[in-house]
């Protein structure tokens, strides 16, 4: 699970002014991230890109991010970025607090609830608002299974990334 190079932070959703601004839906929770002096990696899911642009700067716009790139200073080069993903390397991620992991190292891990065993793995991550669901698929005897499990303290017993593996606690209902 560790070890993966490149982390996605965000995706160009589209373009501000005239200048060459990108507006970001980022996947990030600090701006941070994007700090000036970064470099970022903008690719598309249908070809690998090899290009990288150092952040001039960022600042939150609405809902996102207003992100500025060297070497982007016109419309049509930030048209063209549209639709593309962010990525960074992980060394140049910020540092995590205590109890804290990037999606992108969750995803995959083996759920294990303590009274039902193995639930599956984590295939994505919601956004709620109130807290984050781990959405775990499992295929079992030919049927899959979804089960959402709440991102809380009171549920997730331990996390081992090493191991691959996530060990909660479902509360009664769920």
């Amino acid at each position: 699970m560790t070890g993966k190079a490149l982390f996605i932070i965000g995706e160009v959703v589209g373009v501000h002014g005239l200048g060459g601004n990108l507006k970001v839906r980022s996947y990030a929770e600090s701006i941070e991230t994007y700090k000036p002096g970064i470099n970022v990696k903008l690719k598309s899911s249908e070809k690998d890109d090899e290009t990288w642009y150092e952040v001039l700067n960022a600042s939150n716009h609405k809902k996102g991010i207003l992100l500025s790139l060297k070497g982007v200073q016109d419309i049509n080069l930030a048209q063209s970025l549209k639709g593309k993903e962010i990525f960074i390397k992980r060394e140049d991620l910020p540092e995590l607090e205590e109890n804290a992991y990037f999606w992108q190292d969750l995803i995959g891990l083996e759920v294990l609830d303590k009274k039902r065993g193995s639930l599956g793995k984590i295939d994505s991550i919601l956004q709620t608002g109130a807290n984050d669901v781990f959405v775990v698929k499992t295929n079992k005897n030919g049927d899959k299974e979804e089960v959402l499990v709440p991102a809380i303290e009171s549920v997730i017993i331990s996390v081992n990334i090493k191991e691959g593996t996530m060990e909660i606690e479902l509360p009664k209902g769920l």
